[in-house]
């Protein structure tokens, strides 16, 4: 692996008065990972005293005086970056330790830069979907967090390399974030913004979407979405891409809770099947109401 002696991610992490998580997610950062890395956090309000923690521990941000969602916040971010590689993080994950080296080993042994990877979720509550490591609960806040215990389990917590990269902690290559325009503002707050930006890394011709599973971040699910007015991100997606997220999902990307969704390498266009058939003229009806 060459040596790198400079910022290698620039890190975007969007928060809105959610400083106890966001200062368990930074101090993650700088304790956990291998390289060194630009944090760019955008504000969203801030008016729980995350500003003035940004400016004592010289971090850099950008900020809003109103919540403006997900999607313009890290635009907004990711507009200083400096770096090759932008990363999108929640502010209520904690990265475990060489969560950079797993995915910058990837990148380099892909040697390209049309690619989107994923790092791995460790959830608390139990899913379907075999793209997290699920059902391992170490905490539900800063303050009852076991965090000895979760760097204690984390060799039993690691998962083979998925299909479908599409959820944070994501990463792709400045190039081409700057050519599908990062973030599509139309869905902000950002309700399927995750399925959007993977279907527009699609349209450019991004075929290899791998999730690597041992590059791990704690989940906290703290739920900001809870307090925001949700966008009708599923019906949007439907009208843009005249297909479901879940069919975009099934059959492009290969992830689904039905399947084991082990990482096969770049992707190929999907075989016209009777399911996939059915499902786009089932979307291209849906679309149209």
């Amino acid at each position: 692996m060459p040596s790198v002696t400079k910022p290698l991610f620039s890190i975007i992490i969007p928060t809105w008065n959610n400083l106890p998580f966001l200062e368990l997610c930074v101090n993650s950062i700088l304790k956990n990972s291998t390289f060194q890395h630009q944090i760019i956090v955008h504000i969203n309000e801030g008016n729980d005293g995350t500003l003035e923690w940004l400016e004592k521990n010289k971090i850099e941000f950008t900020h809003s005086k109103q919540n403006i969602g997900i999607c313009l916040a890290c635009n907004e971010a990711a507009a200083l970056a400096k770096t090759d590689y932008i990363l999108y993080l929640n502010d209520d994950m904690y990265v475990c330790p060489e969560w950079d080296k797993k995915l910058y080993d990837a990148i380099l042994e892909y040697g390209k830069d049309d690619f989107y990877f994923s790092g791995t979720m460790i959830e608390r509550v139990e899913t379907d979907w075999k793209c997290t490591s699920s059902g391992h609960d170490y905490g539900s806040l800063p303050e009852n967090f076991r965090e000895d215990e979760l760097l204690k389990d984390l060799p039993k917590l690691k998962i083979p390399d998925w299909n479908g990269a599409s959820f944070p902690p994501s990463i792709m290559h400045r190039r081409t974030w700057n050519l599908i325009g990062g973030f599509s503002i139309e869905f902000s707050p950002g309700m399927y913004s995750d399925p959007d930006i993977s279907r527009k890394l699609w349209e450019v011709g991004v075929r290899n979407f791998r999730g690597i599973g041992d590059s791990l971040v704690y989940h906290f699910m703290s739920k900001s979405v809870g307090r925001i007015k949700k966008n009708d991100g599923r019906k949007q997606f439907m009208n843009k891409w005249v297909m479901s997220s879940k069919t975009f999902y099934k059959y492009y990307l290969r992830l689904s809770p039905d399947a084991d969704n082990v990482y096969e390498g770049l992707l190929k266009e999907p075989e016209l099947t009777f399911g996939l058939r059915f499902n786009l003229w089932l979307d291209n009806i849906k679309s149209k109401f």
